[in-house]
């Protein structure tokens, strides 16, 4: 095999790696979906180590990246080898070819991280019970009793005698006894208690006391909002989404934070009204229940790039 096949096999292994980082991240654009498309269609040798690439995507997740890394640079005898260990890199390490990207190097690094539609729960030495939702990355000093949510959103049931402090960018919270439920994203940071009491001290202004029932908002600009929080938020914990009677739009946005790729819908969708309980574990079956409850109908370019329209009205 020559260097310039090698290096040709390289950079289609670190494109296929880019984009499906960019895909799984969730963050991806109308714009990244349609450059993906291009690329695909671009030349027969893109589409498929891309079907490869999607088809593998499990098979390979467990290879340490180390291996994955090495084996790509090693010179091998036949194009096939090259390509499949050109794939494994592409499988298990896309989020290197992200720096710079959407997704922040200090969620990639974090000491626990959860990928777009996946939960984890975390059973610390404390005995405190930590609940990673979707996209959500979170780095752990319980040395120092700290831990920092970096992104998106957890649930923390604490039961000890000294308190532990959650970094929240705009906001610290202290947890001693009590069940809170925790969000951040670059906008704004949100505090709900669902059992106790915490102490919170924001980035700017005085300290605050959360009781049982309370929810606090604090954006980025150091505003704040104090509200009752909604005793269906904490649902995702057990895998589901309740609403009732909400508008379409806000529960799209949420579905949203599940799937990969691009999901979006038309504005004369959005004061449309959901009630029901949603397996979050398959986002496509919750999609196909809309449709057939609501006015709408799904139009799928792929699995990544979903658009929601008004049905049209049958004579």
């Amino acid at each position: 095999m020559n260097r310039t096949f090698s290096r040709e096999a390289r950079q289609l292994a670190r494109t296929a790696a880019h984009w499906l980082a960019l895909l799984d991240s969730g963050r991806a654009s109308a714009e990244d979906l349609q450059r993906l498309q291009h690329w695909r269609a671009a030349n027969a040798q893109h589409e498929q180590i891309w079907q490869r690439a999607e088809g593998l995507r499990q098979r390979f997740q467990d290879v340490p990246p180390t291996l994955a890394m090495a084996s790509l640079d090693r010179p091998e005898a036949n194009r096939r080898t090259l390509l499949k260990r050109g794939l494994a890199l592409a499988l298990v390490l896309p989020a290197g070819w992200l720096l710079g990207q959407q997704v922040p190097l200090q969620a990639l690094r974090a000491d626990l991280r959860t990928a777009v539609g996946e939960r984890r729960g975390v059973r610390l030495a404390d005995g405190s019970l930590l609940q990673l939702n979707t996209a959500t990355a979170v780095n752990l000093d319980l040395a120092h009793q700290r831990l920092t949510l970096v992104e998106g959103e957890i649930a923390l049931s604490v039961s000890r005698a000294q308190a532990l402090h959650v970094d929240l960018g705009m906001a610290r919270v202290s947890i001693g006894q009590a069940q809170v439920c925790l969000r951040r994203d670059a906008e704004q940071c949100r505090i709900a208690v669902l059992q106790g009491a915490v102490q919170v001290q924001p980035r700017q202004g005085p300290a605050l006391a959360l009781q049982l029932g309370d929810q606090l908002t604090i954006g980025a600009d150091g505003s704040g909002a104090m509200d009752r929080f909604d005793p269906r938020q904490p649902d995702w914990r057990d895998g589901v989404l309740s609403v009732n009677n909400q508008p379409l739009g806000q529960f799209l946005r949420e579905l949203a934070r599940y799937r990969p790729g691009w999901l979006r819908w038309q504005p004369t969708l959005e004061s449309l009204k959901v009630t029901g309980t949603f397996r979050l574990d398959d986002t496509d079956r919750v999609l196909a229940l809309l449709a057939a409850s609501l006015p709408v109908a799904v139009q799928a370019r792929s699995r990544y790039w979903v658009t929601l329209v008004a049905r049209e009205k049958t004579v």
